[in-house]
């Protein structure tokens, strides 16, 4: 039961995440504004790193831990974690950042 939760709980965050990952790519490419295409990406950046993290936990926790498993899960894990620490420093970045009007 509670596998089973767990389970459907980061299969919506990691289509959630995937949506808004797609999204706010789509938002950064039409943007001509510097600080609004700023803003765009690192919202992107911190979508991709919680669908990163959440598809390590996936594979760390959901099969058999194997050690590739276990080592790929954990390469994913580092990778979302750089993704959402630079997105959330960027977005902090490019929101003081003062619009050129």
């Amino acid at each position: 039961m509670f596998e089973q939760v767990l389970q459907t709980l980061l299969a919506a965050v990691i289509l959630v995440t995937l949506g808004g990952s797609v999204y706010f790519s789509f938002k950064h490419r039409q943007q001509t504004n510097a600080k609004l295409r700023g803003l765009q990406a690192a919202k992107m950046n911190i979508c991709m790193g919680i669908m990163l993290i959440a598809i390590a936990l996936v594979q760390m926790l959901m099969f058999s831990g194997s050690t590739v498993r276990v080592i790929i899960g954990a390469v994913m894990m580092l990778i979302g974690l750089f993704n959402l620490f630079a997105g959330i420093r960027n977005h902090g970045y490019f929101d003081r950042m003062k619009t050129d009007s």
